[in-house]
Parts: C-alpha cells; sequence; structure tokens
C-alpha cells in the first residue's frame, strides 16, 4: 500500500489518523526535495569536474538507481510503473556510457538543472509555505476554541455570541486552509513524477549528441524513450483528469461539509472535552479527546491528542455508555455539556464538552441523548435530472441509430467523441430520441444534427442511465485485473466479467465496443486511438458508487480496462470463456425497464451498523456488490487527445464541457436490483452474503413442476408499498412462487399475500 489518499472530509474530522496521513505525505515530498537537491548537486559536479567524470557518473546513476516514487491508492497502472522502473533504466544507461569512457557530458543546464531546480523552489518550496500557514492556523484555531469553551457562561449574551462567531470565523478560515493545503499536497505528489522524469528524458536526449557514436547509442535508446514519452503523456492525461475531478469533489464538500462527515460504519467521531476529576482540593481538567461512538454496541472509545504537542497520540480508553443527557449551565459553568452515565462503572457519571450547539446535537443524536434535536445529518437528497434513459429497446435503437449515422457520417472527423456538441442541442436530440411517443429519426440520412452533437448525445444517454452499463456491482471486479498480472490473464479476467453482465448490458456494450474498435481502426484521421478512447468512455461505461479522493484514483484503470475491451472485443464478445479465474461471486442484476416507478435518489446513508438477530461474525458478506444506487454522482471524463500530433492536443473550454449537462432523470425499476424495500440496519442490500443473494441459483430454485414452497426469511424487511410484505428474520411463508417481476417472489405470511425479495430469502 502506497500513500492513503488524503479525502476532503477529513479535514472537517481533522482526526489523529488524518494528521498521520499528512505527516506520511510531507514526508515523502521532504524525499522528493532532498531527492532533487543532491541530483542538482551531482550534475554540477558533473559540469565544474571533468576529470572526475567517471567517479561523478557513477554517483549520479547511483542516486537514480536507488530512488522510486511513492504513489497514492493501492496500485500502479503500466504508465505508472514504467515512469517508476525508468530511473532504473536511465542508472543502467549511464553505467554503460562509464564503462565505454566515452561519456561527454555538456550543456546540461537548461535541459537538466534548471527545470529540476524550479520544480523544487516554485512547487515544493511553495509547499513548505502551505505547510507552515497550516500550521499556524492549527494553533490559532484550536487556541481560540479552548478561549471560548472556558468561557463562563454567566457572560452575557452578546459577549458569548460575539466570541462564538469569531471562533466560527477562525474555524471556517482554518478549514479553507485544510481543503487547500490538502489539495496542494495530493497535487505535488502527482505532479512530481513526470515533472521529474522529463527532465532527465531531455538530459539523455542532449547527451546524445557529444558521443563519439552517439548516433547508434541514441538508436539503440530511441525505443524505450518513445515508450517513456507515451507514459508520461498517458500519466499527465491522467492527472489532469484526477485533477479536475478532485477538484469539483472538493468545491462539494466545501459547499455541504456536513454531508461527508461520515462514510464509515461507526455512528459518531470527532472531538470531545472530557473532564478529569482530580481529589480535592485539586479540583478538575478537561483535556481534549478524539471520541469514537459506535451505536449498536454503545462503546465510546477516546484517545488524547494535542494538535500543538507535535500530533502525539495517546492511550485509546473504552467505556460502554448506559445514558445520554443534557448538562445544564445551572449545575455547571461551561456550554454544550453532557452526562454520560457509563455501565462499566457504575455510579460513575463522565461530562463531556462537545465543540459548538451544532456539534452538541450532533453527539445528543448519535448517543440517543432526551435532548429534542432537529438537525440530522446525512438527511437525504433527492437529484432532478432531465431526461429519463433507460437501458430497454428504445435506448438500444436510439446507440445503434447513432452509431450507424456516426460511422456513415463522420468516422474519419478529427476527434471524434472528444469534440462536443452545444449542450442544448445534445439535450434536445437526447430527449427526442429516447421519447417513446416521437417518431424515430434515422441519423444516418439527417443532416439536421451534426456528427459532434450525435457523440455527445450517445455519451450523455451512457452517463445518463440508472446504472452505468458495467454495473456497480460488477465495478470492483473489472478495475481489479487492470492493476496488475500479465496481459493475458487481464484479458482472461475482463472476457470472464463481461459475461456476468445483464443480457441487454452485455448485448449495448458489445455494439459500442465494435463501433470504437472502427473508430479506432481510423486514428490515422480522427486521432482517436484505442488509448485516447479509452479516457473518454472509461468514467463513461464505469464508474463506483462511492465519491471519494481514493475512487477518484482509479480513474486511471478504468481507461485500461476499456482498451481491453476495445483491442479485444471479437474474442470477448464473441462466445463466454470456458473456465474463469476462482473468484467470489458477486450478484448481478438485470437492468430496470422503463415500467418503472419513480424514485429520488438518495446520498450516501450513514452507515452504523445493527445485527439485529443476525450474526455477523458468522456470515460471509460480499461488500462489493453495489445493488442499491445511493450515490448516483456522475464522474464526468477527461476527454483528452494525447495523440503526438499538436493538432489534436487543443483542450476543451469549460463552456464545450458536457460534464454540466443533467445526467438523466431518477427513474428506477422496482426490481431489487435498483430499489430494494428498505430493510431493517444491518441488513443493507450490499451487506447480503452470495447465499442469500443467489437464492434463485440453479440448486435453490424450486422444481417447475412445483407450483408453489415455502420459503425462510433471513433478513429483515420493511414494506414500501402495500403490495409488498414486511417481515423480520425466521418468518415462514408459504404458497411461495416466482413473480411476473424480475426478482421478486410472491407467499403468505399470517394470511396476508405480497412480494417478497428474492436474495432475502431461502428455500425450505
Amino acid at each position: 500500500m502506497g500513500l492513503h489518499p488524503l479525502e476532503f472530509s477529513e479535514c472537517y474530522l481533522d482526526s489523529p489518523g488524518f494528521r498521520e496521513k499528512i505527516k506520511a505525505h510531507e514526508a515523502e515530498l521532504d524525499k522528493t526535495n532532498r531527492f532533487i537537491k543532491e541530483l542538482y548537486k551531482d550534475g554540477k559536479n558533473l559540469i565544474n569536474a571533468t576529470k572526475q567524470l567517471g567517479m561523478a557518473q557513477r554517483k549520479f546513476a547511483q542516486c537514480l538507481g536507488e530512488f522510486q516514487f511513492e504513489y497514492i491508492g493501492d496500485a500502479k497502472t503500466d504508465d505508472e510503473r514504467c515512469i517508476d522502473e525508468s530511473l532504473q533504466e536511465f542508472s543502467s544507461f549511464l553505467k554503460n556510457l562509464e564503462d565505454q569512457r566515452e561519456l561527454m557530458m555538456r550543456n546540461i543546464t537548461e535541459t537538466l538543472m534548471k527545470p529540476l531546480e524550479k520544480f523544487r523552489k516554485e512547487q515544493l518550496g511553495t509547499v513548505r509555505a502551505e505547510r507552515k500557514r497550516y500550521e499556524k492556523e492549527t494553533e490559532k484555531y484550536y487556541s481560540s476554541l479552548e478561549k471560548l469553551l472556558n468561557m463562563s457562561a454567566k457572560k452575557k449574551e452578546p459577549q458569548l455570541q460575539e466570541a462564538d462567531v469569531q471562533v466560527e470565523t477562525m474555524r471556517l478560515h482554518f478549514q479553507e486552509e485544510s481543503l487547500d493545503y490538502v489539495c496542494k499536497l495530493q497535487d505535488i505528489q502527482e505532479r512530481k513524477k513526470f515533472e521529474c522524469v522529463e527532465p532527465m528524458l531531455a538530459f539523455f536526449q542532449t547527451v546524445f549528441t557529444f558521443y563519439h557514436q552517439g548516433f547508434e547509442l541514441a538508436k539503440d535508446f530511441d525505443h524505450y524513450k518513445r515508450a517513456l514519452q507515451i507514459n508520461i503523456q498517458n500519466t499527465r492525461s491522467r492527472f489532469e483528469g484526477t485533477r479536475s475531478e478532485v477538484n469539483e469533489l472538493m468545491k462539494r464538500i466545501r459547499e455541504t461539509p456536513q454531508e461527508y462527515r461520515q462514510t464509515s460504519p461507526i455512528s459518531c467521531e470527532g472531538y470531545l472535552y472530557v473532564q478529569e476529576k482530580r481529589p480535592p482540593p485539586f479540583g478538575s481538567s478537561w483535556v481534549k479527546r478524539y471520541s469514537t461512538f459506535v451505536k449498536e454496541q454503545k462503546i465510546l472509545h477516546m484517545v488524547t491528542f494535542d494538535h500543538r504537542s507535535g500530533g502525539k497520540i495517546g492511550e485509546t480508553e473504552s467505556v460502554t455508555l448506559k445514558s445520554c443527557l443534557r448538562k445544564t449551565t445551572d449545575t455547571l459553568d461551561r456550554r454544550f455539556c453532557l452526562d454520560l452515565d457509563i455501565t462499566d462503572r457504575p455510579g460513575t457519571v463522565l461530562t463531556v464538552q462537545a465543540l459548538s450547539e451544532d456539534d452538541h446535537k450532533f453527539w445528543m443524536q448519535a448517543m440517543g441523548g432526551k435532548e429534542p434535536i432537529g438537525h440530522y445529518l446525512g438527511r437525504a437528497l433527492s437529484k432532478e435530472r432531465g431526461i429519463d434513459a433507460q437501458l430497454d429497446e428504445v435506448g438500444l435503437s436510439f446507440v445503434k441509430n447513432s452509431i450507424s449515422a456516426i460511422e456513415t457520417r463522420g468516422i474519419n472527423d478529427q476527434g471524434l467523441y472528444r469534440v462536443v456538441g452545444v449542450s442544448s442541442k445534445v439535450q434536445k436530440l437526447l430527449s427526442l430520441m429516447i421519447d417513446e411517443k416521437s417518431n424515430e429519426v434515422d441519423l444516418s440520412a439527417s443532416e439536421d444534427w451534426d456528427v459532434k452533437t450525435i457523440t455527445s448525445a450517445l455519451k450523455l444517454y451512457l452517463r445518463s442511465l440508472p446504472e452505468p452499463l458495467m454495473t456497480y456491482g460488477l465495478y470492483k471486479e473489472f478495475i481489479s485485473p487492470a492493476k496488475g498480472g500479465s496481459p493475458e490473464s487481464r484479458i482472461q479476467a475482463v472476457h470472464c466479467l463481461v459475461h456476468k453482465l445483464p443480457e441487454r448490458n452485455r448485448q449495448v456494450l458489445g455494439l459500442l465496443m465494435k463501433h470504437l474498435a472502427n473508430v479506432a481502426a481510423h486514428s490515422k484521421h480522427n486521432l482517436m486511438t484505442v488509448a485516447n478512447l479509452g479516457v473518454v468512455f472509461g468514467p463513461t461505461l464505469m464508474r463506483p458508487q462511492e465519491e471519494t479522493v481514493a475512487a477518484i484514483m482509479d480513474l486511471k484503470f478504468q481507461n485500461i480496462v476499456v482498451e481491453i475491451l476495445i483491442e479485444h472485443h471479437e474474442k470477448i464478445f464473441a462466445d463466454a470463456p470456458e473456465s474463469c479465474p476462482v473468484a467470489p461471486a458477486a450478484p448481478v442484476f438485470s437492468a430496470p425497464t422503463r415500467q418503472s416507478k419513480k424514485m429520488n435518489r438518495q446520498n450516501r446513508p450513514l452507515a452504523v451498523y445493527n445485527p439485529q438477530a443476525l450474526d455477523i461474525q458468522n456470515v460471509s458478506v460480499v461488500r462489493d456488490s453495489s445493488i442499491l444506487a445511493t450515490d448516483e454522482t456522475s464522474m464526468g471524463s477527461n476527454e483528452s487527445v494525447s495523440s503526438q500530433s499538436s493538432s489534436a492536443s487543443a483542450s476543451e473550454t469549460p463552456s464545450e464541457r458536457m460534464d454540466a449537462v443533467p445526467l438523466g432523470s431518477s427513474n428506477n425499476s422496482r426490481s431489487p436490483a435498483v430499489a430494494a424495500p428498505r430493510c431493517a440496519p444491518g441488513a443493507s442490500r450490499d451487506d447480503l452474503p452470495a447465499a442469500a443473494t443467489t437464492a434463485s441459483s440453479e440448486k435453490d430454485k424450486p422444481d417447475e413442476s412445483v407450483t408453489s414452497r415455502k420459503a425462510k426469511a433471513v433478513y429483515p424487511c420493511e414494506a414500501e408499498h402495500d403490495s409488498e410484505l414486511s417481515f423480520q428474520v425466521g418468518a415462514i411463508f408459504n404458497a411461495v412462487t416466482h413473480s411476473r417481476e424480475p426478482g421478486w417472489l410472491e407467499g403468505e405470511l399470517e394470511g396476508k399475500r405480497g412480494l417478497i425479495p428474492e436474495n432475502y430469502v431461502e428455500w425450505l
């Protein structure tokens, strides 16, 4: 595992773990700074001491060979791997030159020394300045916070309000500084890969001209040089796309930070000041502790952490909560306090202080306090979208119509699929084509719609589907082979996964890949190579449900998967593979139909687990399958042509980007694959074990000759409609038959007959 991604949401929690991650990033940048300084020093020796060239050359080569870039995330792309290995390649090359003793090194100042020193001073130096500002703001904010919390509650209300406003202003300024600093850290971590290697590549190109046998040496090195240039360009392109997505995520989190406060299965976490009583006459003291409260077990974990003492972490203390009561200022001259009754310390009451009124309500709600609460985090926000895109016959017809028109009229258009159409026209065309009531337009024969409008409408349609074409459930499985393994194993894995897709998804994906292979075959004219098409269609065809920096870092692997699909479409979509690598089974569901009920998409719910009659220890959970789409935010795509031709390297203007176009309506099917009934906490549909999610497999299916059977509930469920049944774990259903609706059963429970989710029961 490389460096951990720095999530923007953690800037608001400012946890000890977050500070440790920042330290790791800072240490890596310090290491890079030392490396560049050492490299600069060695280069000066080469210029000033030609007589000592041999010794300096070997030291320089050694420095290159020993350094290795760290990376963010859990895997590297092939391009990043090549860039990392390039330093070792350079080192080996220099040693060969030294053995020949024909090395002549001149004119390296402009090609190597200045760019590296510029990067070190302008980029790494900027980070150091940001670091000092960040530490200064940390000191100012927490000092002012403690001063506020120590203020007497008996002071006049205007004084208290003024103090609250001042601290709130400092808090906002501190969080803004934290967001900017985190963004800058990750920006430099990604940038240094090509900023450091590109000057080295230019340096080698310069050195070749001064060798007596330079032509032959350069000829031998040419192939590797070209490959590395492509690796660098690909990495740069991915960096630009990743940076734009990270900035968008930071912007959304900055606007609504509370919605991103929790992303883990714990109920609540943050800082509390804990009262520690001492024997008379010493009174008591208040100690700041980072606290984590697990709601189901009612356990409060507290660890001492002081930002101003170098970030030293103390020991963790855990207590079990019995009850929580609001502490009034009549009994204690401090605001935002709570009294916690502890079960493992009979008769002991633990007094804690929240950071603000909102934070006080937040802890009260999480701990089940008796104070009425009007502030709820993670509330569902419906997303209104203007396009009802579905993967049905109408949608399939539109895809075929678009592909035919593009191949007939614009297969050689430069920047095909990269050059975007006017947003209003694109939306108008897509709305017209997917409207069942309108007459179908033959786009191949119609001159009313230009090619770039058709390509943009096709991409918008694919992004507007309720679920990506390659599904949420198989996202991680598709990404996994792209992170490692041989080319053959990657192709085999993708081949197997494609045939796990629902039939309609696989059909549309096959049509699209065949078309994109045809587009790539005309890349001499349209400049859209397989790699360029991967950049365009990666985020369009596949994306994760979660919206985090870690997920954005996987964008580069999406491109690899799409490239494999394009290059090997004939093999992959022809027949199912004879054998597949053994992997945990993930449930695959059919796409929603057009005859669907209207559902409001919701933001990520608070993931507080509640086993409730479910033995968590004995259940094999499939966590990689995303069944209920809870956070449908399009990742967009960085549609840039990374061709060596300068004519195709122009970037899009903000007004041309289609990412701002509404990505479709929230129409979902009542199929459990899309709109599952509300289930009790702890039995969310993406936490179902494989055995339950495959209740309709061959071994569990009832015999076709049997009209009905009994079934037993293995998960609790609360019905959303009168036609559905509510039940608890262990409920026995009689006269169970398959429903006409895919993924549902019909059965009787306590004299009432209704619908039952198929993957919530097991056959008896």
